[in-house]
This record gives C-alpha cells, structure tokens and sequence, in this order.
C-alpha cells in the first residue's frame, strides 16, 4: 500500500439486479464503505467512489423466468429501484453504473481477449449437467438437491444456504433441473478455465503480503489456499451474459464472477469520461493509487483470490490494498432471507420513516458485523435514537443553541480566562477527531462511530459540570466563555459526524452558518483537519436553533415494525404448510356407517378449568343431546347460539371432565390452525342427515 496514495480507487460490491436492497446490504457493504469515502474526501483525498449494478448470471434469468418477463425487463426495474434507495439514503457514489452497457461488455471482452492472447486459459472439455427437457446446460443455481454436507433438500449446485458449505453440481444427492424437475444427465461441453491451481505461488505472496487484513478475510483466504487452489471455469453455457469474443465460443457468456469485477473497471470509465479524467490513473497508476474493495463475507474468495489473479494474468492494473469484508447481518435473531421477505427493505424505510436516513445509518454502522455476524432488532434501534442521538448527541447540541440564543441573541460570545475544566475539554476535543481518523483509517468503523459520540458526550459533560444556568445569575463573563467552548465542541461534532451522518452534518452547518466560514480548505467547507481546532466557530458567529436535530421513536412506531416481520413469518409458514396426507383407503360400507346429521344450538357455554371446552345442548330433530367440543379457542359461547352444525350422532358417549358428550361437531382446520364449522349453506331441519 502506498502510504501516501494521490488517490483512491474505492469499490462497493455490485449487486445483482433482481430484488431491492435491504439492511444487510447496507451493513455489510455500503454503508462502511460510505463512510470510508465521505472521511477521505473531507482529508482532501482524489476519490472515485465505484459501484453498480451486476446484471448476468442465473439470478436473473431465474428472476425472470418466476416473475415472467425477460432478464432486461427484470434488470431495468430493480437498477432504478436500487440507484433511488442509496441516492435517498446519501450513499455518495461517484458513479451507480450497471454491468448490461455496451461498456462493459467491451472491456470484459477485451479483458478476456487479452488473458487468452497471453495463453493464460486452458481449454477443456468435461462433463456438464443437461436438461433433456428445456434442452440446455445447467449452470450451478439451475440445480438443486440434497446437501452432502447438512441434506438440506434444498441446496444449489454452488452452495448450500443452510450450512454455507460450497458445493459442486456433480457433489448433490439427487440433482434436479430448477427449468423442468426433471433429474438432468452429463453431457461433454467445451470451456475456458483460469488455472488457478498453476497461479496459486503467485496468488499466496499477494495474500501474505497484506498481513494487515482483517482476521475473517485472512483466515478465508488461507483456508482455500491450504485446500489448494482448483482450475475454474471462466465461460458458461447461457444466453445472458457476455460473450465470448471467440469464434468457436457460440452459446457461451463470460462466468458472471470474471465479468462483474471487471465492472468497477468499466464504470470508472463511464465515470472518468463524464467527469474529464483518465480512467487509467485510478486502476494502471500503481505507484500512487490504492485500491480498496468493500463486500460481504460470501465475495472474500473472488476478490482475494480470483479477481486478483485475473489482474495478475492481464498484468496492467493494481490490485488491492485492502478487501475490508464484513460479516452478516441478521434480523430479530433470525438469518436475512429475501425469499422468506425476512427483511428490512430499504426503499420501504424510506417511506416509512422519512427523514430518518441518518437513524438507520447510525444503528446499522453501531452495530456494524465487522468481525462476526451481528443482529438487528427494532427495539435496539429505537434504543439507538432515542438514548445516543436524542439524549446524548441532539441534546448537547440543542442545549448549546438555545443557551447561546438566550444570552447572546445567537451570537458566539468572547472567551475570557480559561480555566482547567476549559482547557481540559479543548485539549480532549483536540485529540478526538485524530482518534476517530485513526479508527477509520483501520476500518474500525464501530470504533470510529464511538470516538464520534464522545464528541458530544464531552459537551454534555463540559454543559452539566460547569452549569451556565446556574453560573449566569452570578458570573455572566464566566458564561461567555462556558458558551464559546461549548461553540468549538459543536462545531467539531458537525464535521466529525459528516462521514456518518450527513443529513445531520448538513442541518447542523446551516445551524452554526460553518459554510459561510472559509476554513482549512478552499471548498467553503469545513473539512476534517478543521475539526478540534481552536476558535473553529469563530467569535460573532450568529447560530440559531432551527428545530431538533433527532426525535424520539415511540413504542408504538416500532411495534408496527416487529408486527409486519411476525405477520410475514406467518404468511411464511402458512404458505410452507403442506395439505395432510390421505388416511388409509375405506370401502363405502365403513363410511355407511357414519350417521352425520345437522343439529341446532340451543345453549352454549364454557366449561369451567377448560381452556378449550364448550358445552353445547342440540337440538337433533328426535331429542336434545349434550356434546362437548374442543373449540373454545375459536369461538365464543354467545356466537355459537342459534348456528346450525354437522355432528356424528351415533359416535359412542365419552365421559369429558364428568359430563357425557353424545356425539361430535365436525369442524374443518385451517392452514393457520383456525377452525371453521362445517355448516349447511342454508337453513335445514334440525335431524337433516348429510350423506
């Protein structure tokens, strides 16, 4: 890594384009990588900031085989979807590019055409699945079996999403065709392979040479490089994709995993060229630029490893500095799961709670999966507000305004003599913004969210100690400068919270009027060397309060949240509930024998110590019986008076906490375990037999 890089090629995993983005996209990838590009452009650092859309592979085309329109159909909705959730959330890419422009699929093929002019492929013939009955090859997500490592019955042919191991198509016990159902055969195919295997010394000093990893990345990489790297394929046989530019190559795209981060690449391009700059000092200056790639856990393997050797095989481009993965992050202690919709949606937050970007920015980096998987859950999040940005970080802030504004009509006043407790918190407000550059420059993002909250927890401190509501009815000279001091440490939090909460950087300049102050930088703008520094708010400064910073977050408003996830759970498993299996066969006369008759309720009532019991007395056209029944979860007692039911009248008595029930009401059990009569669909005699 360059020590003093003169810029940074900084990249966001591309995600594929068939569904919206959730909390777990934001925590594992782009939100720390926001903040790492927010706090580099505020040191002054030339950033291009790199993301977008992978729009090949299978998930796609299985995307849009479920919802029945083309794989571009599919791709163009979810891109915009996407692009407007991380525009709305201030996710501040340079470029949100997607991998289906003409750009891409140049410089893929150019970037393929390359490795192959240098010999670097093999070209091997083996045995692939086939499906006999959609007539194609089966790549590895369009086929599914039993795990050899959990049976789970549902894994892929790449991996199983129960217990994470990565798997091999041939290594499923019975395999089927997601296309057809239909168990698939082997068929030979030709394909272009990365011999891995060959590169592996190359590979390994790469990897040992960044000792400075965080441990879940390096100890990825070091288990598949023990395991011994393997040839991959780089080409499939699909029709969406890249092309192979070769001419023996018909009906075969680039592997989704060689062409998507050759995308960072392109999409620098597209950037480049909007902007004016060279594309090329941003990924061939190798001298003077770091490149830093942020992804989730599952992406270790192909940007440690796979991608790294592409770039080391077409020899002109860096490689990376630094691959900071983090973990998972869950929800209500449960996994993310987009097909059990057991998620919080983006685009769907942004809706719901307008104005809060920087709430959910908060709780997510607090709890940030950075060396192991982490959970969300609603009430943390209201916690997260409503006691460090309500009572700790808006407090302070709003305390300093409206103090200022009482004594001084909002203008920053005139320290006088400084006394210890002053120049305690100056130095201790001196020393903060390093601490938290230092956590950040180490990818110590939760660190580095705490070191900025201190911030304001020193000004509470500073507040409550020195008393300037108490302190004004005897010394107000004394008061100018607790006011003044308080000033600073506002004004530091405002750009020391900008990498993390830019919404609220944004309201709290316009609150301290720190734009109309030419700073440290030329921008008009504070920056981050600024911050800690003595009179930053200078004296004569008018501030104001202009409402609250953050609000509290009621228990109802989370409630609603937990609901809606309880209420898909159910929907879940309703619809994961199977019709039960027919009972053995009966010939008629055992049916024959059943008397079913339609009855009218006369009386109903619960039975005391039962939970479940009713008693109901029934008319049955001849007498009046007594039959209990097991229902009192469902229905009242009031409810049931005047309802006609079906019984089974020549059911033997059976005795039910002392009292003989002579027969039993027929009910029908739902998929939510509800039970509903089974009633005549019109008015009939009391004794009508049902036959």
């Amino acid at each position: 890594m360059s020590k003093n890089p003169k810029r940074y090629t900084v990249t966001a995993a591309l995600i594929y384009a068939n569904g919206p983005i959730h909390i777990g996209h934001l925590a594992g990838c782009y939100l720390p990588a926001d903040v790492y590009v927010r706090y580099l452009r505020m040191k002054g650092k030339d950033v291009a900031f790199i993301s977008g859309t992978d729009e090949h592979g299978v998930p796609i085309t299985i995307k849009a085989k479920k919802e029945g329109i083309t794989p571009q159909e599919v791709v163009d909705k979810y891109y915009k979807i996407i692009k407007d959730s991380f525009e709305q959330f201030g996710i501040s890419f340079d470029i949100y590019s997607r991998t289906s422009n003409q750009v891409h699929h140049e410089t893929s093929q150019e970037f393929f055409t390359t490795m192959f002019d240098k010999g670097y492929f093999d070209e091997v013939v083996t045995e692939q699945y086939f499906d006999e009955t959609a007539q194609q090859f089966l790549a590895d997500r369009y086929i599914i079996g039993e795990c050899p490592v959990c049976h789970n019955p549902g894994a892929y042919g790449d991996q199983c999403e129960k217990c994470g191991s990565a798997l091999s198509p041939t290594e499923l016990i019975n395999p089927q065709s997601t296309i057809s159902g239909a168990k698939p055969v082997m068929k030979e195919t030709k394909n272009w392979y990365l011999p891995l295997d060959r590169m592996q010394p190359q590979i390994e000093e790469y990897v040992n040479s960044h000792k400075e990893w965080k441990t879940n990345v390096m100890g990825q990489c070091q288990s598949w490089l023990k395991q011994g790297l393997q040839p991959r394929a780089m080409t499939r046989d699909l029709d969406w994709g890249v092309k192979v530019p070769l001419e023996d190559a018909e009906g075969k795209v680039l592997y989704v995993w060689f062409d998507a981060p050759i995308g960072y690449i392109s999409m620098t391009k597209e950037w480049a060229a909007q902007v004016g700059k060279n594309w090329e000092d941003y990924w061939r200056d190798k001298e003077n630029t770091n490149l830093v790639h942020f992804i989730g856990k599952d992406n270790i393997v192909f940007h440690c490893i796979i991608f790294p050797a592409m770039l080391m095989a077409e020899g002109s481009f860096v490689l990376a500095d630094n691959v900071p993965a983090n973990e998972f992050m869950n929800l209500e202690n449960d996994k993310i799961s987009t097909s059990r919709n057991w998620a919080v949606w983006l685009h769907e937050y942004l809706e719901e709670f307008p104005g809060k970007q920087d709430v959910l920015r908060f709780a997510l980096m607090a709890n940030a999966p950075e060396t192991k998987d982490n959970d969300f859950t609603w009430k943390d999040f209201q916690t997260k507000n409503n006691s460090e940005l309500v009572g700790i970080f808006g407090n302070f802030i709003n305390r300093t305004l409206v103090l200022t504004e009482k004594y001084y009509e909002g203008i920053v006043p005139e320290a006088g003599e400084l006394q210890e407790i002053d120049k305690n918190a100056i130095a201790a407000l001196a020393q903060l913004p390093c601490d938290i550059s230092d956590s950040l420059k180490n990818f110590k993002f939760r660190e580095a969210l705490a070191g900025m909250i201190e911030v304001a927890r020193l000004g509470n401190k500073y507040l409550a100690d020195t008393e300037p509501w108490k302190a004004i009815k005897t010394d107000e000279e004394r008061v100018k400068t607790i006011m003044y001091v308080a000033a600073q440490i506002s004004a530091t939090l405002a750009i020391v919270c900008e990498p993390f909460l830019p919404f609220t950087a944004e309201k709290l300049y316009k609150q301290l009027n720190l734009k109309e102050w030419k700073l440290a930088g030329d921008t008009g703008k504070p920056e981050w060397r600024d911050a800690g520094k003595p009179g930053l708010l200078p004296v004569g400064t008018k501030i104001q309060a202009d409402g609250l910073l953050f609000e509290k977050i009621e228990d109802a408003t989370v409630e609603a949240q937990v609901q809606k996830l309880l209420d898909t759970k159910k929907m879940n498993e309703l619809e994961s509930k199977k019709v039960p299996e027919l009972k053995p066969e009966i010939q008629f006369d055992d049916f024959a024998k059943l008397d079913i008759r339609v009855g009218t309720i006369l009386e109903a009532e619960a039975m005391p110590k039962s939970k479940k019991l009713l008693k109901f007395l029934i008319d049955d056209g001849m007498e009046k019986r007594t039959i209990l029944s097991g229902i009192a979860e469902h229905y009242k007692p009031e409810e049931m008076l005047g309802k006609q039911v079906t019984f089974v009248a020549n059911l033997a008595p059976r005795k039910m906490m002392g009292i003989e029930s002579q027969g039993m009401i027929l009910m029908a059990e739902d998929a939510d375990g509800s039970l509903a009569l089974l009633q005549p669909n019109k008015q009939v005699w009391s004794g009508a037999g049902v036959s």
